[in-house]
């Protein structure tokens, strides 16, 4: 996919993107990223983004930095050319997982000491406490789903 997508996919991307943006994404690099999933090759320059998606090459720009910089895409060049390219890195989700993890370890132990300040048996520190407990069931379970999700997955073909 190097020309602008027909309609059908043109609002698929779209939808998509949307979705994201939803839970929490900015939406040029929603857009940006799903047109990388779509693309066949699985990797698009920036000029090529830039025509899928109808935008400035600005656009661009600032999206594939905030994809490079939440390790989402990465971006390559091929021997002998001058034109970078930008792919899905191939264990996006895992990588992303894994600084949800980071983060809500953070916010566990922030909720710790909360808990402290206010006192275990305020409403408030009890509000807190499952809060805690969840964030403190997510963290330890993380690595085995990780582990299990590097089992089942589906060997790549390229």
């Amino acid at each position: 996919m190097t020309a602008v997508p027909d309609e059908g996919l043109a609002s698929f991307i779209e939808r998509s993107a949307a979705m994201l943006s939803d839970v929490g994404w900015p939406r040029m690099p929603a857009r940006v990223f799903i047109a990388l999933l779509v693309s066949d090759s699985g990797k698009l320059t920036a000029a090529e983004l830039a025509e899928t998606l109808q935008v400035s090459p600005a656009a661009i720009s600032g999206a594939v930095r905030y994809l490079s910089d939440t390790q989402i895409a990465v971006r390559d060049r091929e021997p002998g050319t001058r034109r970078d390219h930008y792919q899905a890195s191939g264990p996006m989700w895992q990588q992303t997982m894994l600084s949800r993890q980071q983060l809500m370890k953070r916010w566990a132990d922030a909720l710790a000491e909360g808990i402290e300040v206010l006192g275990e048996d305020t409403p408030a520190g009890t509000r807190m406490a499952e809060t805690l407990a969840f964030f403190r069931f997510m963290e330890a379970e993380m690595p085995s789903l990780l582990a299990k999700w590097r089992e089942r997955r589906p060997e790549k073909s390229d």
